[in-house]
Order: structure tokens, then sequence, then C-alpha cells
């Protein structure tokens, strides 16, 4: 899989169909908060489908349809549910502030991950990733996808630069050493499934520290 700056068509038609999974939907909305032109083209696919689905003839529900929906509820209705954690940054883009952040944690110098509380699917979730201006990741691959939106601030990899709305799409064929590129720190937004894997002998000697 190529790095590029916008989601692949792929993932755009699998975003408009309900269909991605929850981490990447996050992320790919974000993404499209930022990018007004792809958002647009998105909404016409939503409407396209749309369209469609009323030339379908509609389907039965099962016999117990009703009642597994109300078990369902009284089900939820009854779990005690601890509070969500807040969010505390305003500044980030509307489809990301629905969604509690867990607490700033160190990962190395100059650069913080919290978790944002989305849905996850398996290993697969959201974090937020602020790196300082001139500091860089060590080098390294994916164990899956991760798909990373910039929000603020830019970086650059061996290849290319990514700014404010950028999407990088990236997996295990994707081995690069993102460095902060902006005078300012860089905020991203990452569906990450499982860890990122280190390269060299420094890299898997450090390993187990480096936790995302």
């Amino acid at each position: 899989m190529n790095s590029t700056r916008n989601p692949s068509e792929e993932r755009l038609i699998a975003y408009a169909a309900g269909t991605l999974s929850p981490p990447e939907a996050v992320v790919v909305a974000a993404h499209l908060a930022l990018r007004p032109a792809n958002d647009a083209w998105v909404r016409r696919l939503q409407a396209v489908g749309g369209e469609f689905l009323q030339t379908i003839d509609p389907s039965a529900l099962s016999h117990d349809a009703l009642a597994r929906a109300l078990a369902r509820i009284e089900t939820d209705a009854g779990e005690a549910r601890a509070p969500a954690p807040l969010n505390d940054m305003p500044e980030l883009p509307a489809p990301l502030r629905r969604y509690g952040l867990g607490p700033w944690r160190w990962v190395g110098p100059g650069m913080r991950v919290r978790d944002v509380h989305a849905p996850r699917d398996g290993d697969c979730r959201v974090i937020l990733l602020k790196i300082d201006p001139g500091r860089e990741t060590p080098r390294h691959t994916h164990g899956g996808v991760e798909l990373t939106c910039v929000l603020s601030g830019a970086y650059a990899t061996e290849t290319s630069r990514f700014d404010v709305g950028d999407l990088e799409e990236a997996d295990e064929s994707v081995l690069h050493r993102p460095r902060v590129v902006s005078d300012e720190p860089c905020l991203c937004v990452a569906a990450l499934d499982g860890q990122i894997l280190l390269d060299g002998w420094l890299g898997r000697l450090i390993q187990p520290f480096v936790r995302l």
C-alpha cells in the first residue's frame, strides 16, 4: 500500500457505505471535516446509495426481531456505566469532540500520546499523537493498518510531506521515520491496529518500552 495524502477511493466508498471499521471511520471523518471537497464527494456517494436502496424490494424481518430489540434495550438500560472521560480539546474537529479522551502519556522525548475513547475493532483503536518541532519517531513499520490524519502542524517522511488535513495510509509494507517539520507541535489522530514495529537492533531492544 502506498502512502497518500487522501484516503483511497476504496476507503471513502467503504466509509460512505458504513462498512469501514469504526476506528478507521473516526479518522476518515476527521479528515473529511478538514477537507470539504472530499466530504462533498462522500455525501454524493451516500446520496447515490440512498437512491439505489429505494429501488430494492424490502425484506421481511424475522418473527422475533421486535422482541430481541426490546430485550437488548432492557439489558443495556440495566448495565451500570462509568461516566465517560471528558473531552478537553475544543480545537479538535467536530467528529473527534464527541469522544472522551484519556490522559496524555509520555512515549519518548518530545512525544506524547492519549487514547480517544471511540469504538474499537479488535486491536485497532484511535489515538492522538503530539510530537514537538524537530522531533522524529523511530524508524518503524506496522503490525497492521495505520491511518494518520494531521490536525495541526506538519510532518515529513522519506518520500512525502503531510500538512493539516492530509491523511497517510500505512501498513506492514511501509517503513518510515516521520519527522515534524512545522514550527509548532504536530498533532495527529490515528487509527492504529496493533503496535508499531521498530526497525533495527536498537529498535528491537527498546520495542518492549514503546507502547502506543
